[in-house]
């Protein structure tokens, strides 16, 4: 079978020659689709930012924000001087240095601020040169895209995100939005999350996006459930929510219930195998909460995708033994999604020790894959998220002029995103990369021809063909794929077929559902994502990253850029604040208390059991103690003992030094005895 099909990758070479120099002969214009006003873009008329290094870019001072911020939570300031002014402001310099790639930036105020951003040039170069370039400029956007310098100016975005409250049931770090700890509530009404929701498709390109309801944690919000309803409602498709789990673990109904009202995924945070990985959280029995969690969700029929923040020194370690979880469990796990971690939030006035010592980049996490599992060359199996925009933009010529929205894209900056993709056998667990047996990059650019042709569906679905036989190597292949199972999951992904979307348009919501589960599970080959999406902090922010942001904040002042909203300017804190619900003790005599697991304790549970594959290896591992060793801070909260017990320590010396003073003045230039003290000890009387 093998050698039959590396012959028919040879004849597919030979028609693909044939068929490109057809192609290009009176290439046609791209159409204007009902979702833009403006038409496709063919491959040279996208446009890039600066990429390469030595390279300069806008950034900010990291203390300048923060104190500009906080005049505007006092009432000194207008907000809306962010809107006019370049608040903060400072340009910075991306450049090699002994083997890896910082940022260095210079405040006339504040001084000096440098980070790395890679610990890889090679890899470094090899996202931005793969890097297809921007999306379509976003439009008809003015009412929603107005925030001054940090205003989003590419595409549509993949990922709607919507806070439903700021309300959260733990107290761990690393946490965006210091939930629990800001003095008041802010939690979106139904009519709000509905308005936003409406906003969001008024947004030219409107294309298809994930909806993500997250918080806080969205479980608490009264209206989660109905905000699952009416984003489906309004005709997205794909409604995920960024969870802990806690509530899903607790109750099975509930996942039912959200499965029902239509929710797809659940972004679950996933920090490590075993509870003691997991100890940073503050919650006890952490893994065995997202074991259950995982089991509920799965039997409501749910994908689940664990959600990694990783904090060097803390739980990159675990890196290796996520993925293997992962590729043991592939009916369950739909994909992986790491994110390194943002000093944001509760670490926003991180020291620069911590921020040093703890800093992990998008190149730690490709090589921590390879050196953990032998999976993947990080410069041939990784590639910019953005690198799949060439293929959507295909679904988007294929699905034709009548669309009337078009396909969910990542048009990401190339810093921002990367990740490998993995073709999974889930009957023997086999797992290799995609681009160990396809030619990736001149996938793409075979793929990039045949957009630019423009020629219509049944010429676009050829050169597709052709494209993916001429580049597939067989031999390098998982043992028991089939070309017809590769063409199938290509064409599943892009929703090429005709057929397809026509399919099961007279069945009941609740029976397309049920038919969309059993077609998903029932497939032997599943493509496992391991993604890492970097977001941005004070030390390595950038401009040109934000304004092509592909997760945009939904909120009450518009639609802002993830980044700017969880730290640059701190839009967070701005519109929560203007838009609070309550003070929080208003809340608590109106609501009551919410629970919140914390300090250790345990989430009750009224079963752990689960029919996950676990490593029990893996679980006994304790927890990574690299900083211990180096007596360096794992949290704000241990920074902040640390450095009242250094005042007390300090205190003390101070105070001994000065009595030692006393006394030498009062031996040497008073001439006076010195005094002695004799403790006395009582005598127990017998």
């Amino acid at each position: 079978m093998k050698y039959a099909e590396k012959a028919l990758t040879v004849l597919a070479n030979g028609a693909w020659i044939v068929f490109s120099r057809l192609n290009r002969i009176r290439r046609r214009p791209s159409f204007i689709p009902p979702w833009s006003d403006k038409p496709l873009l063919k491959s040279w008329e996208k446009t890039k930012p600066q990429l390469g290094w030595p390279r300069t870019t806008d950034s900010l001072c990291p203390k300048c924000v923060i104190e500009a911020r906080e005049r505007i939570l006092n009432d000194e300031q207008d907000y809306q001087t962010l809107l006019t002014d370049n608040i903060g402001e400072i340009k910075a310099t991306i450049l090699e240095r002994d083997g890896q790639i910082l940022m260095v930036k210079d405040c006339p105020t504040h001084g000096h601020f440098e980070d790395v951003i890679s610990i890889d040039p090679a890899f470094f170069k090899h996202l931005e040169e793969t890097f297809p370039g921007r999306d379509i400029r976003a439009h008809a956007d003015e009412a929603l895209h107005n925030h001054g310098t940090s205003t989003i100016l590419y595409g549509r975005g993949s990922v709607l995100t919507i806070d439903l409250t700021n309300r959260c049931n733990m107290m761990c770090d690393p946490c965006f939005m210091d939930a629990n700890q800001v003095g008041f509530v802010h939690e979106l009404a139904l009519d709000e999350i509905k308005q936003i929701l409406d906003n969001a498709i008024s947004i030219k390109p409107r294309r298809q996006m994930s909806v993500q309801f997250s918080g806080g944690e969205p479980t608490l919000s009264p209206h989660f459930l109905d905000a699952i309803r009416y984003a489906r409602k309004v005709g997205y498709k794909v409604i995920q929510a960024a969870t802990n789990g806690i509530e899903f673990a607790k109750r099975p109904e509930f996942a039912r219930e959200a499965a029902e009202a239509g929710l797809r995924y659940a972004y679950l945070q996933f920090d490590g195998i075993g509870n003691a990985p997991n100890s940073h959280r503050g919650v006890g029995n952490l893994f065995d909460v997202k074991l259950r969690a995982i089991e509920n969700l799965f039997n409501a029929g749910l994908s689940i995708i664990p959600v990694v923040t990783i904090v060097n020194g803390v739980n990159n370690q675990q890196v290796g033994r996520i993925v293997e979880f992962a590729l043991d469990n592939p009916r369950k796990i739909a994909f992986l999604a790491f994110q390194p971690v943002s000093f944001t939030g509760r670490d926003e006035k991180i020291t620069d020790e911590r921020r040093h010592a703890q800093r992990y980049t998008l190149s730690h996490l490709a090589h921590d894959v390879k050196q953990q599992t032998g999976l993947g060359e990080p410069t041939r199996d990784w590639f910019p998220i953005s690198f799949m925009s060439t293929f959507t933009e295909w679904a988007d010529l294929v699905h034709g002029p009548e669309a009337q929205w078009g396909q969910a894209t990542c048009g990401c900056h190339p810093n921002c995103g990367v990740g490998m993709a993995m073709m999974l056998d889930k009957e023997t667990k086999e797992a290799v990369p995609v681009t160990a047996f396809l030619n990736g990059e001149r996938l793409a650019r075979d793929v990039a021809e045949v957009n630019d042709a423009a020629r219509g569906w049944w010429l676009s679905i050829l050169g597709m063909t052709l494209a993916i036989l001429r580049n597939y190597d067989p031999f390098n292949a998982p043992k028991h794929l089939t070309l017809v199972a590769l063409l199938k999951k290509f064409n599943k992904k892009l929703s090429a077929s005709e057929s397809k979307r026509a399919k099961n348009d007279d069945q009941t919501v609740e029976a397309k559902r049920l038919a969309e589960i059993a077609q998903r599970r029932g497939n032997r080959w599943n493509f496992l994502f391991i993604a890492g999406m970097w977001f941005q902090d004070l030390f390595n922010y950038d401009f040109r990253r934000t304004e092509m942001c592909i997760i945009p904040y939904g909120t009450q002042q518009g639609e802002i850029s993830f980044c700017a909203y969880n730290t640059g300017v701190g839009w967070r804190q701005i519109i929560e604040k203007m838009h609070m619900t309550a003070k929080l003790t208003k809340w608590y005599e109106e609501h009551g208390r919410h629970e919140i697991f914390a300090g250790g304790h345990n989430v009750p549970l009224d079963s752990t059991e689960h029919t996950l594959t676990i490593n029990p290896e893996a679980v006994l591992v304790g927890a990574q103690t690299d900083l211990d060793e180096l007596c360096i801070p794992k949290t704000p909260r241990e920074e902040k003992l640390r450095a009242r017990a250094n005042r007390i320590r300090k205190a003390a010396v101070d105070a001994e030094q000065e009595t030692d003073m006393k006394n030498l003045y009062r031996q040497h230039v008073l001439k006076q005895p010195l005094m002695v003290q004799i403790q006395s000890s009582r005598r127990s009387k017998l």
